[in-house]
This record gives C-alpha cells, sequence and structure tokens, in this order.
C-alpha cells in the first residue's frame, strides 16, 4: 500500500506542469522586484489538492515579518462572490427570488430615475446594471463615515451615463444594496450570514467578514503604494465595512484554498456539501455581456458577468475570476471547473499588475499554451507611464515657490459642498491651507503653483497629488474641482463655497 501511495504521489507530482514544479518561485521572485512588490501569497489546488500554498517577500518592510501561507490580505472585490452566493443560496431556498425588486425589502429607495427605481431587482444590484460609471461615488463612499442605509439613499444622487441594464459600470454600491437584502430576509447582518453559512462550515479559520481594526489582527500584511512616489510608502489601513458586501473580507491563500475546494467541488468541501450546486451554478450564469470580441492581448473571445464574478473562454476553457482592489492591496482568484484548477494571489502593494500576470502565466502552463512571458511584455509601458506621471509631479511641485496667491488666503477658506459627497472645509492651518473632508477622516494640503493652480497632495497618499482649480467671479470663490487617484473614481468633484 504504500509502494502505491509512493507511486500516486510520484505520477500527481509529475502531472504538475513544469513552470509549476520548477520555475515558479525564480518567476515570483523577479517580478516582485521588477514591480517593487514587498509580500505575495499563492495558493494552487489541482483535481481536488494543494499543490502550491506559499509566501513570498515580507509583509512589513520594517519588521521585515514574511509572508506566509495564513498571512492576511484585504481581499477587497474577491468578496463579492460571497455576497453572490449567499443570496444565490436564498433564492434555492425560496427564502427570496433573486428577481424580487429591491423596493420589495426598502419601500424608501430610490436610484437617480424613477423607471429604473420601480424594475431594479437584486440580480441587476449584483450584476452592475444601473447605468453608472465604473466606481461612480466611491470616493464619496471609500472610507467614510456614512452608515449603509445613507450610502443606499445616496444612490438617487448618482446619475448614469448609460442606460439601465444596457452599459457595464462596475457598482460597489449596487452589492451592498443587494448585501442589505440578507438582513431582511434572515434577521442576520451580511457579515454573520457569510461567517455562518460559508466561512464558518469551510473551516476558515483566519477570515473575517469584516476588515475594521485590521492593523490589530495577528499576521496582517501592511498596505503599501508607490503610485504617486518613488518609493514605496505605508498607507492606512482601509475601513469599508460600510460597503460590507462589496469588499470587506480579510483572509489568506490558506483559507481561500478551501472557498476554491468548494468551488471546484460543485458545493461541497471534504464530502460536505456547504453550498448547493444549483445555487453555486446559479451565481455562474452570464447576467452581464461585458465584451464579446476577440481580445487583443489575451486569448479569449468573450468576458462576461455572474452574481459576483467574471467569466471568460481563456484558452478554450471557461475560466471564472475575479480581482480585489483596496488601497495597498491587489488580490486575484480564479477557478477553472473544466481543468479542477484553482488560483489565488495576494499581494501587498496596489501599483502593479503582476498579481493578474503571474496567474495567466499559471493558466497558460496548465492550459498547454505557448509560454509567455507577460510580465516582461507588460512592465515598460508601466514604468514608462508611472515615470511619467512621477515627472509631471515633480514638474508641479517645482512650481510652488511661495508667489504671490490671486486672491488673499482668507478668500478662499470657507465651507463648501458637493451633492453627493457632502461638505467639506478649507482652513488655514498653521499657515497652510488645509481642506478637510466631513465624514472622512482625510485631509489635504493646497499650495500655490501659478497661472491660478494649486497643488493639492492628500493626507492618505492613497489618494494621490494633483493640481486643482479655484472658479472665482472678482473677488469671490466660486467652486473648486477635485479629484482623487483614478483607483477610487476618475471623476473630478465639484465643492461649491458657503
Amino acid at each position: 500500500m504504500l509502494c502505491i501511495l509512493l507511486l500516486l504521489g510520484i505520477t500527481y507530482a509529475k502531472s504538475q506542469p513544469s513552470f509549476v514544479k520548477d520555475s515558479i518561485d525564480s518567476y515570483i521572485n523577479k517580478g516582485m522586484k521588477d514591480w517593487k512588490i514587498p509580500g505575495l501569497a499563492i495558493a494552487i489546488v489541482k483535481d481536488g489538492k494543494v499543490v502550491l500554498m506559499k509566501g513570498y517577500g515580507v509583509r512589513n518592510l520594517e519588521t521585515k515579518e514574511p509572508v506566509d501561507e495564513n498571512t492576511l490580505f484585504m481581499i477587497a472585490s474577491n468578496t463579492k462572490l460571497f455576497t453572490g452566493t449567499s443570496l444565490a443560496k436564498l433564492d434555492y431556498e425560496n427564502e427570496l427570488s433573486l428577481n424580487d425588486k429591491i423596493t420589495k425589502y426598502f419601500p424608501w429607495y430610490r436610484v437617480y430615475d424613477s423607471t429604473t427605481t420601480e424594475l431594479v431587482t437584486i440580480r441587476d444590484m449584483l450584476s452592475h446594471h444601473l447605468g453608472t460609471k465604473t466606481f461612480q461615488g466611491d470616493f464619496t463612499f471609500w472610507n467614510s463615515q456614512y452608515s449603509r442605509d445613507s450610502l443606499m439613499y445616496k444612490m438617487r444622487l448618482l446619475k448614469p451615463t448609460g442606460n439601465f441594464r444596457q452599459q457595464w459600470g462596475y457598482c460597489n454600491t449596487c452589492f451592498l444594496t443587494a448585501g442589505q437584502v440578507i438582513e431582511k430576509v434572515t434577521h442576520k447582518p451580511w457579515e454573520v450570514y457569510v461567517y455562518d453559512n460559508i466561512v464558518e462550515p469551510l473551516g476558515m479559520e483566519n477570515t473575517h467578514t469584516l476588515g475594521n481594526n485590521m492593523e490589530q489582527m495577528p499576521g496582517a500584511a501592511t498596505p503599501y503604494s508607490n503610485s504617486f512616489s518613488e518609493t514605496l510608502q505605508k498607507l492606512p489601513y482601509d475601513n469599508i465595512d460600510n460597503m460590507a458586501p462589496a469588499g470587506s473580507i480579510v483572509s489568506c491563500v490558506k483559507d481561500i484554498s478551501k472557498w476554491l475546494l468548494m468551488q471546484l467541488d460543485s458545493g461541497r468541501y471534504n464530502d460536505k456539501q456547504i453550498i448547493p450546486w444549483p445555487a453555486i451554478r446559479t451565481t455562474r450564469d452570464m447576467n452581464t455581456i461585458i465584451t464579446s470580441r476577440k481580445n487583443a492581448f489575451l486569448p479569449y473571445h468573450y468576458f462576461g458577468y455572474g452574481l459576483g464574478v467574471f467569466m471568460s473562454d481563456y484558452g478554450g476553457k471557461q475560466v471564472f475570476e475575479h480581482t480585489g482592489g483596496a488601497d495597498g492591496f491587489v488580490t486575484n482568484t480564479c477557478f477553472v471547473p473544466e481543468e479542477n484548477l484553482g488560483i489565488a494571489i495576494f499581494t501587498n502593494n496596489d501599483n502593479q499588475s503582476f498579481f493578474e500576470l503571474l496567474r495567466y502565466k499559471i493558466l497558460d502552463a496548465y492550459f498547454g499554451l505557448p509560454s509567455k512571458d507577460y510580465s516582461a511584455l507588460a512592465l515598460p509601458n508601466y514604468l514608462e507611464a508611472r515615470n511619467s506621471r512621477l515627472s509631471e509631479i515633480e514638474s508641479y511641485k517645482a512650481r510652488v515657490k511661495n508667489k504671490k496667491t490671486p486672491l488673499s488666503l482668507s478668500v478662499y477658506t470657507g465651507d463648501y459642498t458637493n451633492p453627493v459627497f457632502g461638505d467639506m472645509s478649507i482652513r488655514i492651518v498653521g499657515g497652510d491651507m488645509v481642506l478637510k473632508f466631513n465624514k472622512h477622516n482625510l485631509t489635504a494640503k493646497i499650495e500655490y503653483m501659478d497661472s491660478n493652480e494649486w497643488l493639492l497632495e492628500y493626507s492618505n497618499p492613497a489618494y494621490g497629488i494633483f493640481p486643482v482649480h479655484f472658479v472665482t467671479d472678482g473677488a469671490r470663490v466660486v467652486s473648486v474641482d477635485i479629484k482623487v487617484n483614478d483607483f477610487l473614481e476618475t471623476d473630478p468633484y465639484t465643492f461649491t463655497k458657503q
């Protein structure tokens, strides 16, 4: 019997592609160096077994504590499939219907136009059907002190740029809204229901459904970014528990490997049915066509979205995947039922694409596709764009020379408001003009450059450094446009002076 088991182990090892057996360590180490990634954790599951589970680098640049399979990362939007799965399970159990109107559970709920308000369903929310721009409103919602109901209320102020159920627009507050239905039906908050029905039954012992106080969690990775600086900057931990169904889970690759194994075994784990197969299958039905055109860079012809998961025909196989991005963290999970293959890659630098490029490299190895060094192919364009941005920032800073401002500083001070965001104030603090954003633990310093342009630098480095322009009418300030990192939201906000 021992000989048979040894032979089976040898045969199984030989079935793994040579890249995974022989080359993945060197590839990851080089990629981390090229893309300036402090720490990375990876898990690969194949044919019901974990074939690789490992940490690389460090979770904190100061303490040099190493990353391992238990290191905690914010998985951000990889949370969404947990939400979609929970609602699909409740649909299967006839506790609700995915086609129920949101107003059935929240009669007060409104979106920008009345027709959409009357029609929008749980399924629409899980499929990003609202017609808003990708990330629209997230500057208001992210890291804010607004309650979940307050965020849902503010969605009526988001003017869509597309048509309901026609244009794709990735919407975090849509997932929040869908997740809030869970509490209405089960009388358990989203975080409790997900823990009781998924996290605990899977034995995900090191997983937290809420991320508040992550810095106090044993084994937590530290978030970093170099989006707006030459060197990596330590970032504050995000607190997005008010948007929990969209992205609050904190986990490690050891725990997520169990989630992947369940996905690949029709909802079973360790011979126990955790989620009914019909509910799992429902999450994978394509509800949104993102594109049906062949991709020029990657071998897929279609790309769509189910209930918290993307899907494509990558390399002739049906691939399900999602990424997650929080300040200082980018992660991805992926599973391929036809190959009985699952991949999770977690990192603690948000300004890089290696976490996704590595996934494609692994998929190519298992699919027997021609080997490509996606990292080497993408790196030059990334460096060019990054260097251009840093040069632009340096040119802005060089223009700050204590020049006389067009109006006295006192004219710019006061209270400002935006209908979606709410209020902010500008005050003189220690001789500097400082913006303080109400309902957010966030400030920004403004320094005059020239030509009526000012340089804005946020207290949280993740939010960025940008030029701003005050609109004036004679000796009166009318408004100012404020921009943040595109990672958060792409369009600027106009704040009107009160």
